[in-house]
């Protein structure tokens, strides 16, 4: 049975090469990708800057509602085409997106490396990629073996596969599927599949590829418990992260509890965070996660 442990977990991504978080505050934060630095609205970031003067290729201005909007303001040239980026073996192709991201989400590296850490020793695993996006985490996952990455968005996938391309991993095992991740997943479970380890990331709100509506508080519920069927007592992991909701890292904790509680093993949860480059090392909070992780 597995064993839900109250105390709370952080998960901090650290800057690498191709990325950084070099300051924020007051609201915003200012991040480095590659050679063009960006600013982008951060309302954790309560605190004031550490830094006077935020020299930027472009910033991402909010619209006036809270839940979405707003439009990049450019400063100095950046490529509309996007630039390469890679973290490790892996490589991608960031650009501004109309969703103020840049392509891929930074702060989820320490999870990337925490699923390779709960697969080590796993011959050939098979991995499920929930919400999959631009498959940065796909193709990390992919070095353990096969992954199933799941997106409702026929761009993201595409995008997904040109990044498998840029990586020279066109030929690691990936199946990579435009659908409804909620659909995709109840048909698994008719079908009797299983999986040494799941990853959902999914949105607060979305569509799936024929209209359907995704409501987190409404839908995530029912898509755990299929996850949890797709699961024994040989898989490896669950991992669930949570953006942009007023909502306690505790009470999706509770909802793993609910689903896997016929699993041995330990469900975690906490805040995923980065850590600003600067000398005080301030951590800005990111997200909220829940997490499965065989005993």
């Amino acid at each position: 049975m597995a064993v839900l442990d109250l105390q709370p977990k952080l998960m901090v991504g650290e800057g690498w090469g191709d990325f950084g978080l070099i300051d924020s505050g007051h609201g915003r934060k200012l991040e480095r990708y590659g050679d063009y630095r960006f600013v982008r609205p951060e309302p954790q970031a309560m605190w004031s800057p550490s830094l006077g003067d935020w020299q930027a290729h472009g910033e991402f201005v909010p619209g006036s509602d809270e839940d979405g909007g707003g439009k990049w303001r450019f400063d100095r040239p950046v490529p509309r085409e996007g630039w390469d980026l890679s973290r490790g073996d892996v490589r991608f192709t960031a650009s501004c997106t109309p969703f103020r991201h840049l392509g891929f989400f930074p702060d989820m590296a320490p999870v990337w490396d925490w699923m390779g850490e709960q697969l080590a020793g796993k011959a050939e695993a098979s991995t499920l990629n929930l919400f999959g996006y631009t498959g940065v985490g796909t193709l990390s996952l992919s070095e353990r073996g096969a992954v199933t990455h799941v997106d409702a968005s026929k761009k993201s996938v595409a995008q997904a596969r040109a990044n498998a391309a840029l990586s020279g991993m066109e030929a690691r095992p990936v199946r990579w599927i435009v659908d409804d991740a909620a659909k995709f997943t109840a048909r698994e479970v008719r079908r009797g599949r299983r999986y040494d380890g799941i990853i959902l990331d999914p949105p607060k709100f979305g569509r799936g590829p024929e209209g359907e509506v995704w409501r987190l508080e409404e839908s995530l519920p029912g898509l755990v418990k299929d996850c949890a069927a797709l699961l024994d007592g040989d898989s490896r992991f669950l991992f669930l992260t949570v953006y942009a909701v007023r909502m306690s890292s505790l009470a999706i904790a509770g909802l793993l509890d609910e689903a896997l509680r016929h699993l041995p093993g330990t469900i975690e949860h906490g805040d995923l965070a980065i850590r600003e480059e600067g000398a005080g090392g301030r951590v800005l909070p990111t997200a909220i996660f829940a997490r499965w992780r065989a005993g």
